[in-house]
């Protein structure tokens, strides 16, 4: 049956900054906030190339974007600041990830620092989100709850409209399906031609209708769904995935392991077309899903390591334990042969020079509890 890709690349990427602005730009940003407040507007502030908006919202900081192909930036007011809160977050906006990719996103966000006059380093930075998405012409098709297999515990939800979250009832068109959740690993099908339609975002039918063109292809009509039913099939990945798992934080991180995040996400769902076979695990994957996957995998295939970095890291710690442990036993045999232990004696030597040791950790000045955090922090492998 027909299937027609029609746009791939990311469509969410959120950034937070534990860093605060300087004075001057807090005093911009406070000036022009309050007369957003007055003329009911956004107030522009202009930094060589780059617009900035400032809405009159942001109780304890300031809600401001570059535009459609920006990014939401929300920056805490330094003088009003909410504790243990990033001092900056960066959400880049669908139309100039579609546009620019990653490279365009992180371009745009150096360039946006400078000049905001901010001063940061990498460390500093903290990936929490990213989106991509794959949209389909496919006319066809219609979202089946009972198709997804997911992992044990993963909640699905059904639903009818573009802002609904709960499952309806069964006589509506489904359009959409969610599985997972935003902060861990998150799978989203849904109409989004219906999104285009009812939240004007007609930037999207001239994406694809670029796409429609370089095929060969008359663009789309979309006041008739028959002939121009687009589906996204879209895999979000929070923190959870980002950052406890795969260790991402920053631009180079990014560009080096993604790839592999989101392999890692597609291989524990899929979207198949069920059989009577009670084993769900034995429905052969639906042609769309095939595409989808297909899709993710050869665009991202330069952002790939190829191993998770969690494997390193206990890779590298195993190692090292390894490593101690061989001069541990050295040292103890060591000690044997100056205290004139037999070898036959030297289970029993061990045994008690344990407790000797035990001893002589509890009579140090520093605390045990101490002394081993420190180590730890020394060899965190990271």
């Amino acid at each position: 049956m027909m299937a027609d890709i029609l746009h791939s690349g990311f469509d969410g990427l959120k950034f937070t900054i534990q860093t605060d602005i300087p004075d001057a730009f807090r005093a911009q940003l406070a000036s022009a906030k309050e007369h957003a407040k007055k003329s009911f507007a956004d107030s522009q502030l202009q930094f060589g190339p780059f617009t900035l908006s400032v809405t009159n919202k942001g109780a304890r900081g300031f809600t401001t974007h570059t535009g459609d192909f920006g990014a939401v930036w929300l920056f805490q007011d330094p003088q009003d600041r909410i504790q243990n809160n990033p001092g900056i977050t960066v959400d880049f906006r669908a139309f100039g990830l579609a546009t620019g990719g990653l490279a365009g996103a992180e371009q745009h966000f150096r360039a946006c620092m400078e000049a905001f006059g901010i001063k940061y380093v990498e460390t500093q930075l903290r990936v929490t989100r990213a989106d991509f998405a794959v949209d389909i012409l496919a006319p066809w098709f219609e979202p089946d709850r009972e198709a997804l297999v997911v992992p044990p515990g993963t909640r699905v939800t059904e639903y009818t409209g573009v802002a609904e979250t709960a499952t309806v009832s069964s006589g509506a068109r489904v359009i959409g399906l969610r599985a997972g959740a935003v902060a861990n690993r998150q799978l989203a099908i849904y109409d989004k031609r219906a999104e285009v339609i009812q939240q004007k975002k007609m930037g999207w039918l001239t994406i694809w209708n670029a796409a429609r063109e370089e095929a060969g292809k008359p663009p789309l009509d979309l006041s008739d769904r028959d002939k121009s039913q687009v589906w996204r099939f879209e895999m979000r990945l929070g923190s959870k995935q980002l950052r406890n798992k795969f260790e991402i934080r920053d631009w180079q991180d990014l560009q080096d392991v993604i790839g592999d995040a989101f392999t890692d996400a597609l291989g524990r769902m899929r979207y198949c077309v069920p059989t009577p076979d009670s084993n769900r695990a034995r429905w052969p994957t639906h042609e769309l899903w095939s595409r989808f996957e297909g899709v993710v995998e050869n665009d991202l295939m330069a952002n790939c390591a190829g191993v998770l970095p969690s494997d390193v890291i206990q890779a590298n710690r195993a190692a090292k334990m390894r490593e101690l442990d061989a001069q541990l036993a050295g040292l103890f045999v060591t000690r044997a042969a100056m205290s004139e232990v037999t070898a036959e004696a030297f289970p029993e030597f061990l045994e008690s020079h344990v407790e000797a040791l035990l001893r002589q950790m509890q009579e140090h000045p520093v605390s045990l509890a101490d002394r081993i955090a420190k180590a730890g922090a020394k060899y965190q492998l990271r």
